[in-house]
């Protein structure tokens, strides 16, 4: 679907918009972008970045309901489409984060974040072959990511690769020493090696876009 070109100053609202995004200032971002759709109800770029927004601000019902919207006016929309497949994948919702993540992958190819959240759904989705071969397709593209690392980790430990997950384990604590995932997936691998019960899924815990 086309869209004419946006009049430069709503490129430079959402611009402003986009800044205070990246510093943080989720709220203010917001006032920006609601005026613009209060405009213009068919502005998709600014759906889309509401969206984000309201992500960032852990306000997820106000995310879904954004990315809805512009993927309802614009199929297209592979931020939608991937704020909807991580939304699903947050309530282990697989086949429709699934969907939603490999529609976002087939719009915007060999992005590491959408690889990654697709792998993660994919092999949570009993589809454990396609997962671990898309995570290490993200990882390939950002290796120094410890989301991906540790994603990618947790699925070795859950197919019984120990090592390789220890290795993965180990490298994000390299990138990021106080990382608390990787910190308690090693301290529970310990703890496996001297059970018999218990174990892998004690690890999985859901993975988090920030």
């Amino acid at each position: 679907m086309t869209h004419d070109p946006l009049p430069s100053d709503v490129l430079e609202r959402l611009e402003r918009a986009e800044q205070l995004k990246l510093n943080g200032e989720y709220a203010e971002a917001l006032v920006i972008l609601e005026e613009l759709l209060l405009e213009d109800p068919e502005n998709i770029s600014a759906l889309e970045e509401i969206a984000d927004n309201e992500l960032s601000l852990q306000r997820y019902d106000r995310a879904e309901t954004a990315a809805k919207q512009a993927v309802g006016l614009d199929d297209g929309s592979y931020t939608g489409h991937y704020i909807l497949g991580f939304l699903a994948s947050r309530a282990e919702d697989w086949e429709h984060a699934s969907f939603h993540l490999r529609r976002a992958n087939t719009l915007k190819p060999n992005n590491p974040e959408i690889l990654r959240c697709l792998g993660w759904a994919l092999f949570n989705a009993d589809q454990r072959v396609q997962g671990v071969v898309t995570l290490e397709r993200a990882l390939n593209l950002d290796g120094e990511s410890t989301l991906i690392l540790c994603d990618l980790g947790v699925a070795y430990l859950q197919v019984q690769h120990t090592e390789k997950a220890r290795l993965l384990f180990l490298r994000a604590l390299d990138l990021d020493p106080q990382n608390e995932r990787a910190q308690e997936c090693l301290q529970a691998m310990k703890r496996m090696k001297g059970s018999a019960v218990g174990g892998r899924q004690a690890v999985v815990r859901q993975n988090a876009r920030r």
